[in-house]
């Protein structure tokens, strides 16, 4: 005699009727009717099951078709007007958001966020210790239904960046004033003027791009044909180790300043600043805009900033203000055009490609112009305060 074609259930709806039919304070049908599923996703007969569970060929059916037109609350449920009052109430809502609210790591499990099935699964065990028997019961589906209306996702996790700099606000305007200085010094058709006897100032946005890999490829590429216009490459590949690129934008000639170096310490940034002094003619200010990185103020530069005194100014973006450095744009744009996918055989090679591409840049350099907010200042040209 072939074996009945058993019903089909889920770990979590097994684990869940498996809980169901352990607990002592449940009604003697809902117990049975749990009974029931779990004896039929054995692969059991309804004759079987019905000699089992001591219960008519019918019930045992009706179970069964409950289950398949509404999972298992429909299953083992008796419908509203029958003995059980199928809404929930606003209490037992309230704790069920409470918990959903909570990270699991609250309640000692490892996990960063709530799943479905780990919250119904927690409810299910603690609901009757808290107060709340019949929600030891309650599946997955109720539990989404009930924080779906609270418009609650605890799995779902959307950043933000927090402001953590007490200063943004004064930081910012601080460097969109330079940009307006900057811009002042431009006529309608973009020529540059400065006025005539003042100290000139040579303004350089400054950042750091760390971890540029040098990566080798294990084959030689196929290039494109007719019929298949693409480069082929293989997809293994090799490292070779990785560079950083410490460098700088003048921000009124558009000259791009690189170095490259294995790290970006404070002896480089210092070499970065020489070089610069040695660019610059002496008596000129050098104004960089940057970032509060460690390294910028390091006792070392400190202490190298006292042997060329009045010589560099720095002005510091906020925080998680990055975006307010014009070289974050050039930096966008080098990964674009020259990085992404690049293959070298050699991690000199690299460092030799990244400065051919600095030398192509400034064959035709393009002048930076910020545009955000640009309206709200009318400063001076002059940087004496």
């Amino acid at each position: 005699m072939a074996k009945s074609k058993p019903l089909k259930l889920s770990a979590e709806e097994r684990n869940q009727l498996e809980n169901i039919t352990r607990t002592r304070t449940l009604q003697s049908q809902v117990v049975t009717r749990a009974r029931i599923l779990l004896l039929k996703s054995d692969g059991d007969s309804v004759d079987k099951i019905a000699d089992k569970v001591d219960l008519n060929r019918n019930s045992i059916l009706l179970c069964l078709k409950k289950y398949k037109s509404g999972g298992i609350e429909n299953a083992i449920f008796d419908a509203p007007g029958r003995g059980r009052n199928a809404e929930i109430t606003d209490d037992e809502k309230s704790w069920i958001i409470n918990i959903a609210c909570q990270r699991p790591g609250d309640f000692g499990y490892a996990a960063e966020t709530w799943t479905y099935s780990k919250l119904t699964s927690h409810i299910n065990t603690t609901a009757e210790k808290s107060g709340y028997k019949r929600l030891s019961t309650i599946t997955k589906t109720s539990i989404k239904n009930i924080l779906d209306a609270a418009e609650i996702k605890p799995f779902r996790i959307q950043y933000y960046c927090e402001k953590r700099d007490p200063d943004f606000d004064s930081k910012m305007h601080e460097v969109l004033l330079v940009y307006k200085q900057i811009e002042m010094l431009f006529d309608e058709d973009g020529n540059l003027y400065v006025p005539a006897g003042e100290q000139e100032i040579h303004t350089v946005s400054y950042d750091e791009k760390p971890g540029i890999q040098a990566i080798a490829a294990t084959a030689p590429d196929l290039p494109p044909v007719e019929g298949s216009g693409v480069i082929k490459r293989d997809s293994e590949y090799k490292r070779l180790g990785t560079v950083s690129l410490l460098a700088g934008i003048d921000l009124l000639d558009g000259e791009a300043i690189p170095l490259v170096r294995d790290i970006h310490s404070s002896d480089d940034f210092i070499d970065f600043l020489k070089i610069l002094d040695r660019k610059y003619p002496s008596g000129d200010f050098i104004r960089l805009i940057l970032d509060n990185h460690s390294v910028h103020t390091s006792k070392k530069v400190k202490q190298f900033l006292t042997t060329v005194p009045g010589r560099f100014i720095f002005v510091f973006t906020p925080k998680h203000g990055s975006w307010l450095n014009m070289i974050e744009g050039f930096f966008g744009k080098m990964t674009r055009q020259f990085l992404k996918g690049i293959r070298v055989s050699t991690k000199q090679e690299l460092v030799a490609r990244i400065y051919k591409y600095f030398e192509e840049v400034n064959a035709t350099p393009v002048v930076y112009h910020w545009k955000y907010r640009m309206d709200e200042f009318d400063p001076p040209i002059s940087i004496a305060n």
